[in-house]
């Protein structure tokens, strides 16, 4: 049976062992701390490893853990040209403090040619079809030769996101996906983030539990619970389609 230590490259349709190896190694890795989850990470992927972050305060936490375990890893951010400048700025002051420099992966067009190619901000009339071309395709070419790829998601996060195992094939982008910090709570991110000051957006300060986009991202209303209800506010899309499952079921 191949393993994925041993395999040269991924295959496009993985076969059941390689799948049962990802589960085995999931199951292991259950109960670890996301620092050993980040170390096995970086020792089993090596350069074919890399982090898309949004810099939300997960995303923070796991570039915190790289730059004390792996900080040669590749991160980037998937800039829409829609971000908040805060959340731009932490980028720089991550740089700062932990020398690790995330690198900004565009779409192919400007946000004025995109707005003036479909009529207007299409956030306001198609934001699936926003989301997947200023995100979705602009990830299927940073991940370009790369075996693995995290990400911070919490299970606790959404009903999308609450099967989401430590590893696993993500089908969407053919790539083993581990999210270190699956099993952790809010309660847990900012318990150390506060610890070891660690740079987060100051919008979290400001009402804005989830920080994406800014056309599409509100301040909680009070009363609103769900850490992601300022996001898409007043219509039920949820998520922008990185971290939902496949037709199949096989990625997440």
């Amino acid at each position: 049976m191949t393993t994925i230590r041993e395999s040269p490259a991924l295959p496009l349709d993985p076969t059941p062992e390689f799948l049962a190896d990802l589960k085995r190694h999931s199951e292991r890795l259950e109960q670890a701390e996301p620092a050993e989850i980040v170390r096995w990470a970086a020792e089993t992927f090596g350069s074919r490893l890399t982090m898309a972050t949004a810099f939300g305060p997960e995303g923070c936490v796991i570039l915190y853990l790289l730059s004390q375990i792996a900080p040669k890893t590749h991160v980037f951010n998937l800039d829409t040209g829609y971000q908040f400048a805060e959340t731009l700025a932490v980028r720089d002051r991550i740089a700062e403090k932990y020398g690790i420099e995330v690198e900004l992966r565009r779409p192919d067009h400007t946000v004025e040619e995109y707005e003036a190619r479909h009529g207007g901000p299409l956030y306001e009339t198609n934001p699936d079809q926003c989301c997947h071309d200023n995100k979705i395709a602009v990830l299927h070419k940073a991940v370009v030769g790369k075996h693995a790829w995290m990400s911070g998601i919490r299970r606790d996060q959404s009903v999308h996101r609450a099967q989401a195992p430590i590893v696993g094939w993500d089908a969407k982008f053919s790539l083993v996906k581990i999210s270190p910090l699956a099993n952790w709570t809010k309660k847990d991110v900012w318990g150390l983030i506060l610890k070891e000051g660690i740079p987060y957006n100051p919008l979290h300060d400001q009402g804005y539990p989830s920080v994406g986009c800014w056309p599409c991202t509100k301040r909680v209303l009070a009363g609103e619970s769900d850490e992601r209800a300022g996001r898409w506010s007043g219509s039920a899309k949820t998520e922008c389609g990185l971290h939902t499952l496949e037709q199949d079921g096989s990625g997440i």
